[in-house]
């Protein structure tokens, strides 16, 4: 299994959670972005960065996927076009995303963005915590034990 870390929009809060896990069980991991960016040292990681544009990295991460292997990104079309290839997504709030959760989550992304579209203004998501950090290790770990490493 490949870990990929979508690293647009990182929370900073992750990264020493990830790096631990990625450190622990030798985890093959590529970062990749439109910009550089710094998880941690690691024989584990390789970082790539992408061409500026909305979808580069997104796009790279698809062409490189696996089945089984795990992307790690709140990108809800990107965690989308993940489960289309048989592999795994967990946001950086710890939900899993799952064939039975993506369809709902991607309509209401897509209902919201229609809202916005049309000039309403509306919440964006709330602040990330060290709660939802937890909330990212406890699912990361659980998924990490749970697959055939």
């Amino acid at each position: 299994m490949t870990l990929y870390v979508d690293g647009d929009a990182f929370p900073n809060l992750l990264k020493p959670i990830l790096l631990r896990a990625i450190e622990r069980l030798g985890l093959k991991t590529l970062v990749i972005a439109n910009k550089k960016i710094n998880i941690g040292k690691s024989s584990n990681i390789t970082y790539m960065v992408v061409d500026q544009g909305a979808d580069e990295a997104d796009n790279k991460i698809v062409e490189l996927l696996q089945e089984g292997d795990l992307v790690i990104t709140a990108d809800i079309p990107l965690a989308s076009r993940t489960i289309e290839k048989q592999a795994h997504a967990i946001d950086h709030r710890g939900l899993e995303y799952t064939e039975d959760n993506i369809k709902e989550c991607l309509a209401v992304r897509n209902l919201m963005q229609e809202i916005r579209d049309s000039g309403e203004i509306t919440k964006g998501p709330s602040a990330f915590t060290q709660k939802d950090a937890q909330k990212f290790a406890n699912s990361l770990n659980a998924f990490l034990q749970n697959c055939k490493m």
